[in-house]
This record gives C-alpha cells, structure tokens and sequence, in this order.
C-alpha cells in the first residue's frame, strides 16, 4: 500500500497541473503528474547509482548496464521490444549514466503508455541480460568510446578527473570500453556477465529510486497503476553511495596543467574546490557569484579581457557537483593574443575577486538575481513532458519534497557570510589552471591515459598568483549596474480573435509582416523573427564568408548592452543564411522593442572596429579550421546539403579566402549587401496587431526611409528562391571522400533516398514508413550487426524536397561494407511491410496521428514550426489538418505500393545518393573505390550540381505572395 505525501510542492502560478508524492512499500518514491491537456505521456527513474560505484578493474560497468537493460524481461522477452513499442506509439527513450545516478526515461502517445509503462518496470523487477546481448552491447560501449576519443570535451573532462586522488572515485573513468568490460575481466578470470547481474542485484534497490509520473489521466488512477506496476522491485536497503570529502588532496591544488586538444583554438578553465551549493541553495552563493564573475556588461572581467583582445567568451559557476564535493569553475576562450597574456588574464581573474571581498556583498544585487530568477520559474515555458521528468526525478535525489520542481532555481535568502564562505574558497591557495592550447604540441611529457591526451603539469604559489596580480593592467574593473530589461509588467493581452495561424498582416515593397497573436502558452512573452533577405549576401564564397563576419561583429558590438536583456530573459541572436541573414528575439515582451530598436540602430550606423575585426576573423578563422575535426557522420551530411542545395558554398574555399579578408572588404561589402533589401516578418505572442505593425513600420523607416536610405527595395527579379537538386529516377549515386581528420578512425555512410516534392499524400506515406522502419533499424544495424553506435534513420527535408537517410558511423566496417548491410536490411524489411497485417497498419497510422495532434508547447516551438513553412515558402500553416485526413485515408496497399517506388532495393524509379566518408582505418577502400556498374559515381561535386535539373522553388515573390 503507498503512502500519500501532504507536504505541498512549490509549483509555478502558471503551472494548472496537479502534482502527488507517494511512497510505495517497498520504499520507492513517486512524483504523479496529472495533466489532462497534455498529448504525451511520460516517466523517468532515477537511480540512486552511477559511475563512482564501478568495482574496481571494471570501469563503465554502471553505464554498460544502463545499456543492458533496454533489451528484454522475463514478462518481455522478444529482444528490443520495448524500444520497438515505444517508436511504434509516437514515442522515444533514452537513459544516462552520471557519477551517482543513472536515469532511464520515455515518452510515449497517452494510448499506448500504460502498456509501455508495464514494459518500463521490467527494467527494475526482472531484466534479462542473455550472454549474448552482452557480448554485442560491450562492442556498442566501444563504439560509443571510440567516438568520443577525439571530442575535446570529453578529453578534457577526464583529465581532470586523472589529476584528482586515484583513491577518490571521481579519479575514474565513467564510459568504459572493450578493454575495461571484457579483456582485462577475462585476464582476471571473470566473467563480465556475471559481474552485471551482482552489480544489478547489489545496487539496483527500490529505496534508491525516484520515479516521475506524468500522465492525463487522474491522480488516483496514476497511482493504482504505479502501485500495481512498482511495488515488485526488491528493496535491500542499500545504503546511498557517496564520496568522502573533496577528490583533490594538496597535490592536486596550486597547479597549472598545459594540455594538447584536438581542435584548433586556446581555451583557459580556473578551477577551486568549494563547498556544493546544494548545501545552502536557498543562498544560491555559487548562483551569486557565477552571475557576477560571468557577468559581460561594462566593468565586468569579460567586457575588460574583450577590450583588450584577449577572449571570445567567458562563463563562470558551480560544475561536477554532487552532495560531498563541488567545482566552481571559469572557463575563458582566448584570442592568440589572450594566448600570449594567460598570467595577466589570470592576474585580472584574481582582482576580480579581490573587487567582490572588498565590495562586500551587495544586497541590491542579490535581490535583482533573486526576481530574475522567480520571474524566470513562474512563467517558465512548458517543456516536452520526458524532459520535464528527467530534471525532477533527478531533483527528487537531492532537494527536500517541496523543492522538487523548484530545485536551486529560487534562491530567496539572503547571506552575506554564506556567499563570503564559498568566495573565500576561490583563493590562489585552491585553484586549478586549466590552460588547453594547440601551441603546446611537443612540449608536453605526460599522457592521460584513457583518451591520449598530452600535457604538462607545473607546481605555483600564491605569492606567484599576486605577482600577476601585480603586473596585470590596470583595468577598471567594477560591479554591473541595475538591469533596467527586467520586465515589470506581466499582464496578457486580450486576444479578439482565436486565430489558429499567422496572418499576412502587412506587405509593401520594403517588407512582409506574418503575425500570429499567442492563443495557447498564456506567457508574456514573444517572438520576432526578422529575415534580411540580401541578394548579394549570397552570391559567392566570400560575400558568405563577409556575411558571417558582419553577424559576428553585430553581436559583439551590442554584447555589452544586451547582455542585460539575456540575463533579464530576453534573448537574442543574429545569424548568417544562404540568402542574407536573421535576428531573432524571444523572451519577455515588455521591453522587447527596447533591444528590437537598438539592433536595428546598430545595423544601420555598423562601422568596422578594427581591433574587433581582427579579433573576429580570428574567430571565424577557428570555427572553419574546426570544421575537419567534425565526426566523419557530421561531415557526410555537410557534403549532402552540399550535393544537394543549389547556390550553396564549401568552408573550404571560405577557409581559403580568410587570410587575405581586410577591413575595407567588410566596410564595402555591408552597404552593397543591405543596398538591396527584402525583409520577412514574423511576430508571434504576446502582442497587439497594431504594436506588430509598428514595430514593422519603425524598422522599414530607420532602414528605407531617412534621407539617405541604407536600404532599397528588391527588383522582383532579385527575390530569393531555395533550390534543391532533382536526382534522376532509376539513379544510385555516390561520393566517396576521406575523413578530413586523418587520424580518426571512424567511418560514415549517408545513404539518402529522395522521395519527392512536398506533398500531404506522399509525406503521410513517408512519414508511416519511417515510423515503421526505425526502430527495426536500429535494432538490426545497430543492436544486432553492431556496425557502429550512431545509427539512425531519418526524414530530411531540404526546402520542402521530402527524403529518407540512414546515417550509421563506424570504426569496424568500411562505408562500402555500411551500404551493402542498409541495402540487406531493405531486403529483409521488405517481408515485413508485404506481411504487415491490417490491424498493425491501422495501429501504426494511430501513433502517427497522435504525433501529429500533438499541440505545441511553448511559443518556441510553435513559431519554429511556423517559420519553417514561411522560410520554404510551402505556406502550408494547416498541414497537420491536411496531413491528418490523408493518414485517415491511407490504405496499407499504398504504403507497400509507397515502399516498392520509392525504397525498394533495386525499385525502377529509386533515387538514391551515398556519401562516403572514410576513416583511417578504412583509408585503402577509399583509394580503391572504383565505380560500381549499379552506381554512378561523383567525382566533383559542383560539376554535378550544374550538371542535374532542379524542382522547382515553393518560395513565390516574398513582397508579393498570392495567399
């Protein structure tokens, strides 16, 4: 019998959904959620176990059993049918591992949860791990680490981690991989299985749970189904496992590390043990300082390093915490000059701090952070519900029952000791330097021995630290000013007309104003997207390349000021397209024109600052040099859009085209590319019909209309179109290229299947196949033949052209080999779909007509889907209606007639394209990949490009669209 819980939750004014804590007799605690509105149902568990109980010689078995548990029970014994249930109910599934738990969750249709939920349980009562599953899930724990060899996060996580107490189990390594989870076991004279099932029986106890709820149906009936489904998981009372004290003894303080990453770029992390906040997190003292010490507005030690041209970002706060130890860390992206003044940043970093001691701790400041923050938790937006239960049922290990959905998010108390407590502990006599730099290849004598990282280790002193204290310049560092973006009026406009979609509002030759009032979210909030479409913005390398210089700079010249409005909940960002560029601001409506007005200011007086070009260029330079350093499954898809998006430009040749840019060439290019304007309107929530056409009115006026205008309007010849290549049907084409990073070992295949133009019959057919077929392909492919740890399958759209890709990665096997087992899985699939019976057809056109009911859940989510219509120009702001009642109307003969057409193996008309990518490892098949006779080969990609027919664009004359 559970026991019901009358502690009340602290729940957002906003939140209408009703929340219960129970606990079940076997110790196991529950958060029910009911939510009549919502369409998806969802539970998370968390267990109280991670990584830091590994036994020792077995690292990664924590998370190699997370991965174990996916495949099958006693009750469910059909290997991967849980999964498969899931994807067949509109639904999907994960798991994690961290230190000191491990959360599984899901997400499924409201009609299929209760048995999806039953399958769930199983995980915790009686999973079965046959020898054989075993055996295939270690390869995939391999694959999984050997992907992340080469990523400079996970390289450098852990070698921290390597520089702690090896006795303290934060020194572990949490992944594991082939050697850990069979042939060091093996040498042992264990049997890895064995030691899962001990580890499962030991730790996997029903009072180290925490299970989140969240269902439409009624609390009391939530609540018989958990009692029913639950109650079986044993209880062992197994204590909760935690590390004693801090991982870093003396030795381990006061020191400087120089490591070697993997991409290009210097990047510089201070750290210091201090005391985990959630020990005082009604405080927030790590929250206070983090906002001041990460603090961008004038004064702060971001907006000084940035004048001076030594960082690109800087965010400081609490990392790696658990409930015995914590880091407070400052991580700093350097400029090459940074590079070369790393004692003077450091020097400025420790004044900084010395400002915050003698400042005392500002009450003022504490009390802006904490209505920020309750502003921020009373109108959060709503969240997909498996999101929602992961961040509870990870909150419900640590916080006590009322703070469960709060969590450290609402800091109220103000304590000036306990804040001085923790900014005592950011002293010279605790901290850790991180400085990561490529300059150091060579010069390093130590290597971390779980990813290779190389690095050097060097002991300083306090009194070293207050030297560079000493030399540094001699800045005015000093505390940020009142926020004036926060919002203080919050009230909701009143809304005439319940209209379901946007609305052409306003056109001219300037511009086209979409509007969309929020009927839905009841948040004061909005969204606005401008989209500057700019002819010459596109039309070659280095007029792209000049466009992404020019956003770059735009955002650093307004970071100062807006940075207010970010940290007020205002948010805003300016990015480069294919056709010009876009600013975007989502957040709190009440002083949104503020920042609108200032953006559109800043674009029509930009001037190029030299020292910020230099230290831009500089940037951008780095982000296109990282571009070989992507995962071989990343590259194929650039090569992809690249074969398949007319009038699109290879980084490469915009990497060439870097060294020789100057100022002039911006200071030129910007007047020439707005001098030809259109732009594309969409403005979204909480705002009045007439507030958007002023808004409208304001920025056509600031850019059209002064004396000397900046912009003019479009020819009608010059209005952007988006084009997408047209395969011949009956064609397999392929394009084989090496991995740009010669030394990874991985290999990708994409494998696309074009299927055609948008269209509401043929996307529905689509749709339901890949329904169908992707969790049979990641069972196949993955689970079974383990070709690698990415493998998916899924729909692309490229400017509404519709398509299918698998994308699959892998060290073990070539993408030729890859091909030859995505063309044997077609195959075998093909018996499934001509066996398929009525009642499965009809049961899989259900879940995908709940997915596609399903309502949007924040004003995000639901301007990004209008948008995208807008952007392709498909206008189609009714397709789920549309794509509804075509569902309703399919038969399962058209989907098997869908399936011969257009992916059949060997089908008459297929189109397909395969992008290559080859590791290392597979770098001798690349040199002998001749041209198959069933394939035609692409040898350079734009001479293919020109070369093919295009569809036709959906995208009309923007200013001039026939509704």
């Amino acid at each position: 019998m559970a026991v019901k819980d009358d502690v009340e939750i602290v729940k957002a004014r906003i939140d209408k959904r009703d929340y219960r804590r129970v606990v079940l007799s076997n110790s196991l605690q529950v958060l029910l959620i009911s939510d009549p509105v919502t369409d998806k149902c969802a539970a998370s568990m968390n267990v109280g176990v991670g990584y830091f109980s590994d036994p020792a010689g077995l690292e990664g078995l924590a998370h190699f059993l997370e991965h174990m548990l996916f495949y099958a029970s006693e009750k469910y014994p059909v290997e991967d049918s849980y999964s498969k249930y899931i994807s067949e109910h509109g639904g999907s599934t994960n798991a994690f591992t961290s230190s000191e738990h491990t959360n599984y969750y899901f997400e499924v249709n409201t009609d299929g949860f209760e048995e999806a939920l039953d399958r769930f349980a199983q995980f915790f009562t009686k999973p079965l791990m046959s020898p054989d599953a075993t055996m295939r899930e270690i390869k995939a724990v391999d694959s999984e680490n050997k992907k992340n060899l080469l990523s400079d996060g996970w390289r450098m996580n852990q070698l921290q981690k390597h520089l702690s107490d090896e006795d303290h189990p934060y020194h572990k390594f949490s992944t594991g991989n082939w050697d850990t989870l069979e042939v060091k076991p093996k040498a042992r004279g264990l049997d890895t299985r064995e030691e899962l099932l001990k580890f499962y029986d030991e730790n996997y106890s029903a009072n180290l749970m925490h299970l989140v709820i969240y269902t439409n149906e009624s609390l009391d009936k939530i609540q018989n189904l958990v009692e029913e489904k639950f109650q079986d998981i044993r209880n062992t009372n197994k204590s909760c496992f935690h590390p004693c004290g801090q991982p870093c003894k003396s030795e381990h303080l006061q020191i400087v590390v120089r490591a070697v990453p993997i991409k290009q770029g210097h990047k510089l992390r201070i750290a210091w043990p201090v005391t985990p906040e959630i020990h005082h997190y009604t405080e927030g003292p790590s929250r206070y300082l983090g906002h001041l010490i990460g603090h961008e507005g004038e004064g702060s030690l971001y907006y000084i390093l940035k004048k001076l041209g030594w960082a690109t970002s800087l965010s400081a706060g609490e990392s790696d915490w658990s409930l015995d130890f914590a880091f407070f860390s400052v991580v700093i992206d350097l400029t090459d000059s940074g590079h070369e003044h790393v004692e003077d940043i450091i020097g400025l970093l420790f004044k900084y701090i010395e400002l915050l001691q003698h400042s005392g701790v500002c009450e003022w400041i504490f009390q802006e952070l904490s209505a920020i923050c309750e502003t921020k938790f009373h109108y959060q937006d709503k969240i997909p519900p498996s999101d929602y239960v992961v961040d509870i049922a990870s909150n419900m290990q640590f916080y006590p029952v009322k703070d469960w959905l709060t969590g450290s998010s609402l800091p109220f108390k103000f304590s000036p000791n306990v804040i001085h407590m923790i900014l005592g502990q950011l002293s010279a006599d605790n901290v850790r330097i991180f400085w990561v730099s490529k300059n150091f290849e060579g010069h390093t004598d130590k290597v971390e021995p779980w990813y290779g990282t190389g690095y050097s280790l060097e002991k300083i002193t306090g009194s070293v630290i207050q030297g560079w204290m000493a030399s540094a310049p001699n800045e005015n560092l000093h505390l940020p000013a009142p926020n004036n973006f926060i919002p203080t009026d919050l009230s909701l406009k009143v809304v005439q007309e319940k209209v379901k979609f946007p609305v052409l509002l306003r056109r001219s030759t300037y511009s086209a104003l979409w509007y969309k009032p929020d009927t839905l979210f009841s948040t004061p909030k909005a969204y606005v997207k401008i989209d500057f479409n700019c002819p010459y913005a596109g039309s070659s390398p280095e007029a792209e390349v000049l466009v992404h210089i020019f956003t770059q700079l735009l955002m650093d010249y307004l970071n100062d000021y807006a940075y207010y409005a970010q940290v007020a909940g205002l948010y805003y960002s300016i990015t480069h397209t294919d056709g010009g560029f876009q600013v975007t601001l989502l957040g709190y409506n009440h002083k949104l024109r503020i920042l609108l007005e200032t953006i559109v200011e800043k674009i029509s007086t930009f001037e190029v600052k030299t020292d910020r070009f230099s230290v831009i260029k500089e940037m951008v330079t780095k982000e296109y040099q990282n571009m070989k350093y992507q995962q071989p499954y990343q590259q194929a898809m650039n090569y992809c859009s690249l074969i398949l998006q007319d009038h699109t430009w290879p980084w490469i040749e915009q990497l060439d085209l870097l060294p020789a840019l100057q100022v002039e060439d911006v200071a030129k290019f910007v007047p020439l590319m707005l001098s030809r304007t259109f732009l594309e309107f969409y403005i979204a929530g909480n705002i009045e019909s007439h507030e958007a056409e002023s808004m409208v009115k304001h920025v056509e006026n600031v850019l059209f209309n002064y004396s000397k205008p900046l912009c003019k309007p479009l020819f009608s010849s010059q209005h952007l179109v988006n084009r997408v290549v047209k395969l011949k049907s009956g064609m397999n084409y392929f394009y084989p290229s090496e991995c740009l990073n010669p030394e990874n070992e991985n290999s990708a295949l994409l494998h696309y299947i074009q299927v055609g133009r948008d269209d509401f019959k043929l996307n529905v057919k689509l749709q339901l196949f890949a329904l169908v077929a992707k969790q049979p392909t990641f069972h196949q492919l993955r689970s079974v033949e383990q070709l690698g740890y990415i493998t998916v399958l899924l729909q692309r759209n490229d400017c509404g052209i519709r398509g299918l890709q698998f994308i699959i990665q892998s060290t073990e096997k070539s993408p030729g080999n890859i091909e030859q087992r995505v063309e044997a899985f077609l195959k075998m699939f093909e018996t499934k779909i001509y066996e398929m019976t009525i009642d499965e057809f009809k049961s899989n056109v259900n879940a995908l007509i709940d997915v596609k009911l399903e309502k949007h859940k924040n004003l995000r989510e639901e301007s990004s889907f209008f948008w995208r219509e807008i952007n392709d120009g498909t206008l189609r702001f009714d397709r789920r209606d549309h794509e509804v009642e075509a569902l309703r109307q399919l038969t399962l003969q058209e989907l098997i007639d869908f399936f011969n057409e257009y992916v059949k193996v060997g089908a008459a008309r297929k189109k397909t394209l395969s992008v290559r990518v080859h590791g290392n490892r597979h770098s001798s098949e690349y040199k002998a990949e001749v041209s198959d006779p069933h394939l035609a080969r692409i040898d350079n990609i734009f001479t293919f490009r020109r070369s093919q027919s295009l569809y036709g664009s959906f995208k009309g004359l923007s200013g001039q669209m026939k509704l």
